[in-house]
């Protein structure tokens, strides 16, 4: 029986280590918190398939966006039950350049299959009761129907009780420290002063990834942006939209509750744990203006993401540390199904999978953004979207 070491815990580490205990591999799951995700607990997690660009990138958010719905039937869980949630998407801008980016993105994704229509906003006390219709200014909505938002701590606990039920060992408090090599190869990692011997060490450490590729001598192109997502207290009419404004977003959560980000109030932050209070009362100032029943905040967290330099994903071997295998997404909740599913296939000996093809950690990151998504969180657009 072969051996893998997954380092890190969250959505992409719970996937792969379900998929590789699946496949029969000795899994030990390495985790340097505890069993409350760390970035994955922290992350506004919507499906963002059309925010996604270039077309190949857009059809591998698709195709996971859809193995989220499989996977749950996979596992048994019936509709509602589960970590994905189905809901509308909402959109509006303010400013026509807002508004004309919309509406060339609803042409794009129609161009590219996947629907979306525009609304009236005298439609949107139907689409997101609880909304205050006040605050959209917008001439028109951009409804996406086939929308969803994720459980993130559900979907990473699911998984990642599931690969324990296969043998999976789970090892939280257990921060790695060292890689072993025998030779130029990685042969395994070390935490808490226990050597982890395997023939696959696969980095799904998110916004730490960097560090531990650097113990085996390597960089990746990452970046870290912080992000602040706050949660409501209990509403008494509970959101049943997904809500995309110019200054904030919010979806529905786990006991009545709306979960926010604001893209504006992001652009504030230092790269810190520590949240600032004047980006709480800023936020919750968006909100409240957007949903009146968000009236206070029950909690915030920063959460800090892995984005890697050009906004597409890092999935695979690394040429300079053959034994270690690198999987990182700033999008980790839509696509870590697919990327699990795939890194499996390359580790179990299925040769290189030519969807990961684009993606290799050692590839040229040098060119201008791609991502739409990325662009989005930037605060730009990227120069083709095609």
């Amino acid at each position: 029986m072969s051996r893998a070491v997954v380092i890190g815990a969250g959505v992409i580490g719970a996937a792969t280590a379900h998929r590789l205990a699946a496949a029969g591999v000795s899994v030990t799951v390495l985790d340097a918190g505890g069993p409350t995700p760390g970035t994955s607990g922290a992350t506004f997690s919507i499906d963002v398939t059309h925010l996604k660009t270039p077309h190949s990138y857009f059809l591998l958010n698709q195709r996971s966006a859809a193995l989220h719905r499989e996977l749950e039937s996979e596992l048994g869980i019936g509709p509602g039950a589960g970590w994905r949630h189905p809901a509308p998407l909402v959109q509006w801008g303010h400013s026509e350049e807002e508004q004309h980016t919309l509406r060339a993105r609803a042409q794009r994704l129609a161009e590219w299959g996947h629907p979306c229509r525009s609304a009236d906003p005298g439609e949107l006390s139907a689409l997101a009761p609880g909304v205050d219709p006040a605050s959209c200014r917008a001439s028109e909505l951009v409804v996406h129907d086939d929308a969803a938002w994720y459980d993130a701590p559900l979907l990473a606990r699911t998984l990642l009780d599931r690969a324990a039920a296969l043998g999976a060992d789970i090892r939280y408090d257990s921060p790695v420290t060292a890689l072993l090599r025998d030779g130029e190869r990685v042969c395994g990692a070390e935490a808490r002063g226990r050597r982890f011997e395997a023939e696959h060490v696969v980095n799904c450490a998110g916004p730490d990834a960097g560090r531990v590729a650097e113990l085996a001598g390597v960089r990746l192109p990452l970046r870290q942006i912080p992000g602040l997502v706050g949660e409501s207290t209990p509403l008494a009419e509970p959101l049943r939209a997904i809500v995309a404004t110019p200054g904030v977003d919010l979806r529905p959560a786990p006991g009545n509750r709306a979960c926010a980000i604001s893209w504006p109030v992001d652009a504030l932050l230092a790269p810190t744990s520590a949240t600032p209070v004047p980006a709480e009362a800023d936020l919750l100032g968006r909100c409240s203006a957007i949903l009146p029943a968000f009236r206070a905040l029950s909690g915030t967290r920063i959460g800090v993401r892995p984005v890697p330099e050009d906004g597409l994903p890092l999935a695979g071997p690394h040429p300079r540390a053959p034994g270690l295998y690198t999987l990182v997404s700033h999008s980790g909740v839509t696509l870590a199904p697919l990327l699990a599913a795939l890194a499996a296939r390359e580790l179990t000996g299925s040769g290189a999978v030519p969807e990961l093809a684009p993606y290799r950690p050692d590839r040229d990151t040098s060119r201008p953004v791609l991502d739409e998504s990325l662009a989005v969180m930037s605060g730009h657009r990227p120069p083709s979207l095609r």
